[in-house]
């Protein structure tokens, strides 16, 4: 018995977005959902609680970096990810493939997995699909990836073909190497580069294994946006309507609004709290750069339409002030803000499925944040 279930509620009849509620063993959650990143079992500069008073449902962490430092034997030991983090709703963890080949020159590609030097020593590690498995198991997460290569963009057709039928083999080993079936849900990861052929070669392959939930990988990697939503209009329809779908590192207003209109069912992404961090928020009328000295006298909220306690109790004015003086509270003021502002956005989707207007609110959001409509739906 699978560790989730998938309930479709409705179908927007403007888009053919997809409302829905995803259970797993930790609690359960309306779709189309964001996910705050939590990637070493901590959303940079937030606690618990308050990710939890923005309404953040569940979060991600990363195989990779609790391998890395602390060890995965160490959080089993301590009970699991969510004793470890004090986070009682459900987690989803990567598998730390995106990390792995992200590090370039430190690394090697067998069949058997990948050879690697850590970031933070240099020291040699080893991850296979098995290993990633392993890791994801002691750690105790809802929802586990199956280990995949990430591949750069742009990439020739022959290797990207090459890499997706490695996939297809380490998502077989994967779902051979995992144990805890009943408490932890396996995700199949769809690659295929900027190839439609190569998308819909992957997307058959995967399915055809039979995981509970699969993911679109290697997107948001640099190619054009029309490029990424080409590449989602012909994936989709080859997943099954039953089960979850998981878009993989997307978080911008506009990417989680037409991955939505195309049937994408959950998102994650660190912008929220990179750009925040560096003094970047997002507002209705689009993004601000709010330690520019045009703000230093600006008495107003970050977003006058926002009732999150960041813009219900202070100004452009202090918080500019709080980042230039390098203050912590000025990173966490902006970082609330700003998952605060994606979890209403997502909420607002939801509502726009509901009330069969998901073209209509994504032209009225567009119009109001900046953005040119792509009129393709």
């Amino acid at each position: 018995m699978s560790a989730i279930r998938f309930e479709l509620i409705k179908k927007c009849k403007q888009t053919g977005a997809r409302l829905g509620i995803l259970h797993t063993p930790h609690g359960s959650f309306e779709t189309p959902v964001f996910m705050p990143v939590g990637t070493q079992a901590t959303v940079k500069t937030m606690s618990p609680h308050e990710l939890k008073e923005i309404g953040a449902k569940i979060i991600l962490s990363n195989t990779y970096h609790l391998y890395i430092r602390p060890g995965h034997e160490l959080i089993r030991e301590a009970g699991g990810l969510h004793k470890f983090m004090s986070w009682d709703g459900p987690i989803l963890t990567d598998s730390g493939g995106f990390q792995v080949f992200s590090l370039s020159d430190l690394r090697d590609i067998h069949e058997e997995g990948v050879y690697f030097k850590s970031h933070v020593d240099g020291s040699k590690h080893f991850i296979s699909p098995e290993k990633s498995i392993e890791i994801q198991n002691a750690l105790g997460s809802d929802i586990i990836m199956a280990f995949d290569e990430c591949i750069p963009y742009p990439c020739d057709y022959d290797y990207v073909n090459r890499s997706v039928e490695r996939t297809t083999r380490w998502a077989a080993r994967c779902k051979e190497a995992h144990r805890n079936t009943d408490k932890q849900a396996l995700f199949g990861i769809i690659q295929g580069g900027t190839y439609e052929e190569l998308r819909k070669k992957s997307a058959k392959e995967i399915t055809s294994l039979d995981f509970p939930g699969y993911a679109i990988g290697g997107l948001s990697v640099g190619e054009p946006a029309e490029v990424m939503y080409t590449m989602l209009e012909c994936t989709v329809p080859l997943l099954p309507e039953d089960k979850p779908r998981y878009l993989m590192g997307v978080g911008s207003p506009d990417y989680l609004i037409e991955g939505a209109i195309r049937g994408i069912d959950m998102f994650d992404c660190v912008l929220p709290t990179r750009i925040g961090r560096n003094g970047t928020v997002m507002t209705r009328k689009g993004r601000i750069i709010v330690r520019d000295a045009k703000y230093a006298r600006d008495f107003s909220p970050l977003d006058p339409d926002c009732d999150c306690y960041t813009c219900k109790n202070f100004t452009r004015a202090y918080i500019r002030h709080l980042l230039k003086a390098n203050e912590i509270l000025g990173m966490r003021l902006t970082t609330y803000h700003n998952i605060k502002f994606l979890i209403d956005l997502m909420k607002n989707i939801r509502q726009a499925i509901i009330n069969d207007k998901l073209e209509d609110f994504r032209n009225e959001f567009f119009d109001s944040f900046g953005y040119k409509t792509n009129k393709k739906s």
